[in-house]
């Protein structure tokens, strides 16, 4: 435990890395921290493992080891790792098209999209267009015919564009087209790399996790949100027909992952954006891909695929939805211009809010932050930029 003045933060670093306890408590003290978790693995060994705060600012409840927190697209970072298992087993090949392991996704005009492009935001598919609630969600062969029914919304390859949402109900229903067990994505998870790893993470949180045990959100307002946008963002925020609109506010819209008896929805499985753990939980996988993922079994043609540079569409990294550049591969966001992450070869996931997760291979780190206050805006968070400069300056 550290105390400085009234902040109480709770854990341990190993010897050399006290600046990021500094970093975290200064948190608190300086960047407007609520509750929060900071965790690093390097080369195997835990040397972060810091947590403090309030789970939930009503009542003042404290942030405890175990505290598990939604983390939005976070969670694309760690449903990305089942298609790495999968593409190291075999089942799938990244350069081959969607339509050979599910011939019905061919309709439409996406006979051609490959794995790749579909993964790296890619394929035109950012957004629904028949409605998506949370019985559909529930109803994997409603949903699948929804998704198969599907246009790009411009020739696949062509264009970036974000699907917030999207991208993990295609990747779950792909997964389970080509598991010879044909299990759910939140399910893969928990069976070859959640409970292998012992880590706390669950696509598709289970009823009798009680509520003690996870944080509230304490975010902005919608228009407060809107507000810390970019202009350009903003202004497609608001356009009913634009795709930032149609991939991010609507047609499910962030808050199918909220629920007001239980917190975060039980049994719903959102790949993309539904994801709940710890910090400890995002860097013990993020590690275990760092140094090799032979735990998992991940191959080395896998983890080399997962560490080569973005490949681009053909009109270059721009970002329909984001409104700037972004650059994706394989299911992860890679470490570029304005969101650089770890080093070239890094690759992982942030979520809205603040939170992060990812793996540097080159050093063998992986590192999660996750937190309850969401911030509003566009901008890598603060509170995470001053985490990972006091991890660079121990590890540099």
């Amino acid at each position: 435990m550290h105390r400085s003045a009234d902040i109480v933060v709770y854990g341990d670093v190993r010897s050399g890395f006290e600046p990021v306890r500094s970093a975290f408590v200064e948190n608190f003290s300086r960047r407007k921290e609520l509750g929060g978790a900071c965790c690093v693995y390097l080369n195997g060994e835990r040397v972060v493992d810091l947590w403090g705060g309030v789970r939930e600012a009503a009542s003042g409840a404290p942030w405890e080891e175990d505290t598990m927190v939604l983390v939005y697209s976070l969670t694309k970072g760690m449903s990305a790792m089942t298609l790495a298992l999968a593409h190291s087993r075999g089942w799938i090949d990244y350069e081959e098209r969607v339509a050979r392991y599910w011939p019905e996704f061919a309709r439409n005009g996406k006979e051609e999209v490959t794995v790749r492009q579909l993964l790296s935001h890619q394929a035109g598919l950012h957004a629904f267009h028949q409605k998506i609630d949370r019985a559909v969600i529930a109803d994997p062969v409603r949903l699948a015919g929804i998704m198969q029914d599907e246009k790009p919304q411009w020739p696949p390859g062509t264009r970036n564009a974000y699907h917030f949402i999207s991208l993990g109900f295609y990747e779950g229903e792909l997964l389970r087209r080509i598991d010879p067990k044909h299990r759910s994505l939140g399910v893969f998870f928990r069976e070859e790399i959640g409970e292998p790893l012992g880590i706390d993470f669950h696509i598709g949180l289970s009823a009798d996790v009680p509520n003690e045990r996870l944080a509230t959100l304490e975010q902005a307002g919608f228009l407060e949100s809107i507000a810390g946008l970019p202009l350009p963002v903003m202004l497609a925020a608001l356009n009913p027909w634009s795709a930032t609109f149609r991939a991010c506010i609507v047609n499910p819209g962030s808050g199918v992952t909220l629920d007001k008896a239980r917190i975060y929805p039980r049994d719903l499985e959102i790949p993309a954006g539904g994801g709940v753990g710890t910090a400890r939980a995002v860097a013990r996988a993020y590690g275990a891909f760092a140094t090799g993922g032979a735990e998992l079994g991940i191959s080395p043609a896998t983890l080399a695929a997962l560490r080569a540079p973005a490949a681009a569409p053909e009109r270059g990294f721009y970002d329909e939805v984001l409104k700037c550049e972004a650059q994706y591969g394989l299911g992860f966001m890679k470490s570029f211009g304005d969101f650089a992450f770890g080093r070239k070869d890094a690759f992982g996931f942030p979520g809205a809010g603040g939170s992060l997760g990812y793996a540097d291979p080159g050093i063998g780190l992986g590192y999660g932050y996750v937190t309850n206050r969401i911030a509003s805006g566009f901008e890598p968070d603060p509170r995470d930029v001053a985490l990972r400069e006091a991890i660079a300056s121990v590890v540099r």
